[in-house]
């Protein structure tokens, strides 16, 4: 195998003519610079210098080896530059995966205050909602996965594969009419609106919303179900249901014609940043994760 230092060494014989000329420019005894030429002879399988007397002569494969170690040392060089950059975040680029109310609330803060700390560092941004934002981790398309996991849920995540940043715990709160008799009411049970239409979320919600609703005896009428968070509020405020939504899902839109209300038992879920062991060791995915901590006040 070439070396990098025997094709450094290599090029100063060729330009100073002599192994002791070329020791001096590099710093170190002839006696040195003879085994390097010795190893890349060995390597190469053929010989690359000819001595004779003080005279240091390249054979034509040295002058092909000459010729070739300008442009491979050159592309090392910058090669070793771009890693010190990415290595001191003065460049670097992060894939992020997120569910839309984090993509609203959580990720701009944190990506704000990363670009004003390492205005090198880059950052895609995507959406998807768990598991398939977590999918996408294992498969490779992202650096960092934004997900949650409801407390208690029959269907229990399994990231003991993954680095796992706790970020908060988003409680659920219901969404009425403001025209419904609970709107005032402040704390409400899940089985006070057992009766009611319900409008439901994406599908990991609307499952937790069916399990939480059979631990209160009763099974929800789903007349409307969405991903879309505004549209799940506009619904509500329309009068055609109820709701329970994330707090943080309500942070980045102001409920029209609906009213929240706190909803007993408390369901929370867990938000968390994902990524795997050696992506977390890698300067931009690991100061990421942390912007992401700060954002969510932890």
């Amino acid at each position: 195998m070439i070396e990098a230092r025997h094709l450094r060494v290599l090029r100063a014989v060729s330009a100073t003519g002599s192994f002791s000329a070329a020791a001096r420019e590099l710093g170190c005894t002839q006696p040195a610079v003879s085994q390097q030429m010795k190893a890349l002879e060995a390597s190469v399988g053929t010989p690359l210098l000819i001595r004779a007397g003080r005279e240091t002569r390249l054979t034509q494969a040295g002058e092909a080896l000459v010729r070739h170690a300008a442009g491979i040392l050159s592309g090392l060089t910058a090669a070793e530059e771009e890693v010190a950059a990415i290595a001191g975040l003065r460049a670097g680029r992060v894939r992020l995966v997120s569910f839309p109310s984090g993509s609203s609330t959580l990720v701009p803060t944190a990506l704000a205050a990363l670009r004003a700390a390492h205005p090198g560092t880059r950052v895609s941004l995507v959406e998807a909602e768990p598991p398939r934002s977590v999918e996408m981790l294992r498969e490779g398309d992202c650096d960092i996965a934004l997900s949650f996991r409801y407390e208690g849920a029959s269907a229990v995540d399994d990231w003991s594969d993954l680095v796992v940043r706790p970020l908060l715990a988003d409680r659920l709160v219901g969404l009425v009419p403001e025209g419904h008799p609970l709107a005032r009411a402040g704390a409400v049970g899940i089985g006070e609106l057992a009766g009611e239409p319900w409008i439901a979320g994406c599908p990991r919600c609307r499952r937790q919303l069916v399990e939480v609703c059979a631990s209160a005896g009763f099974e929800p009428r789903i007349d409307f179900a969405t991903d879309d968070y505004p549209a799940v509020i506009g619904l509500v405020g329309a009068g055609l249901g109820v709701a329970v939504l994330p707090e943080l899902a309500l942070e980045s839109v102001r409920p029209k014609r609906a009213r929240t209300v706190t909803v007993e038992p408390a369901v929370r879920r867990e938000i968390v940043a994902l990524t795997l062991p050696d992506l977390a060791q890698v300067p931009a995915v690991s100061a990421t994760l942390d912007h992401l901590t700060r954002a969510a006040g932890l």
